[in-house]
């Protein structure tokens, strides 16, 4: 439950939630882990399963009537929950497993606040939904640098409360193109081939005069847009605002004005297409011209 005297909001408890499972990451990163095979060389990890549980256990306690979504445990709660929370308590469990930082976790009510944690850095990227910011301890201990007191670890599980988010420290997200890094996810499938490849766009000759790119595999990145420090993000894919991966960064995004749409420039929604996401109108005029979208916005 939420260690605190007063009710938490909805910011506080996707923040705690990030965090509970950002610390089972933390904990268990470079050990064996067991694999569970999803089939077309896609798999979780005990890893995915106990974060998972320890972030539905902070939702639980702070909102009992609401359903959850999590990516390993599908869809829980009352059929009639009229909330429901979308979670993946490990975005990037390949990277994970071979060693890698690179990795977040994602908490997001759905069309409400949303919060990003990266488990390595210590960082806790939070919108309300109007407002996006990163919360941190300046005095730069790992529990403190994320602004929230977390649940403690021992030997990989959780014990004891989640407090409040701690006026410690944080900075309002300010999206820029200054870095021109941009990440391109390129993990399959590829739903728009043949007509739209992710990886037609880094052999694109304009994308290389323009941008640098990078491929991190891990939605992380969203959170890195709306920060400033990547310049946009592009991915493939159906209708993303309501994927258990996507929802939390692009509630980030958004909030922290950052352009979002489609691949094909329009609106992201049922009728949308994969997700460009930059830090302005500029970038996103161009990166559209590189698709060959036509440039609307969201």
């Amino acid at each position: 439950m939420i260690d605190s005297p007063a009710s938490p909001t909805d910011t506080e408890v996707a923040a705690a939630a990030a965090l509970a499972g950002a610390e089972i990451v933390r904990a268990r990163y470079g050990r064996r882990h067991s694999r569970i095979d999803k089939g077309a060389g896609d798999f979780a990890t005990d890893v995915d399963v106990a974060a998972e549980e320890a972030i539905l256990d902070v939702i639980r306690g702070a909102r009992p009537g609401d359903a959850v979504h999590g990516e390993e445990g599908g869809r829980r709660g009352a059929v009639d929950a009229v909330r429901e929370w979308l979670v993946d308590p490990l975005c990037g469990t390949l990277n994970y497993a071979t060693g890698s930082h690179l990795v977040a976790v994602n908490v997001a009510l759905s069309d409400g606040p949303a919060a990003v944690a990266d488990p390595f850095s210590g960082e806790v990227f939070l919108t309300d939904g109007e407002t996006a910011w990163v919360q941190y301890d300046a005095d730069g201990d790992w529990q403190g640098r994320t602004g929230l007191r977390g649940r403690r670890v021992a030997d990989g599980l959780a014990s004891g409360a989640v407090a409040r988010r701690l006026p410690v420290g944080g900075e309002q997200l300010a999206p820029t193109a200054d870095t021109r890094m941009v990440d391109v996810n390129l993990d399959p499938p590829f739903p728009g081939a043949p007509a739209f490849r992710a990886v037609d766009l880094l052999a694109h000759s304009g994308f290389v005069e323009h941008f640098r790119p990078r491929v991190v595999s891990t939605t992380l990145a969203l959170a890195w847009v709306a920060a400033g420090r990547r310049a946009a993000y592009v991915t493939d894919g159906g209708d993303l605002s309501g994927s258990v991966h996507f929802a939390a960064g692009i509630a980030l995004c958004r909030a922290a004005g950052c352009v979002v749409t489609g691949v094909d420039g329009g609106p992201v929604g049922p009728e949308g297409r994969g997700l460009v996401v930059a830090a302005d109108a500029e970038t996103h005029g161009l990166l559209m011209s590189l698709i060959g979208g036509g440039g609307r916005s969201a």
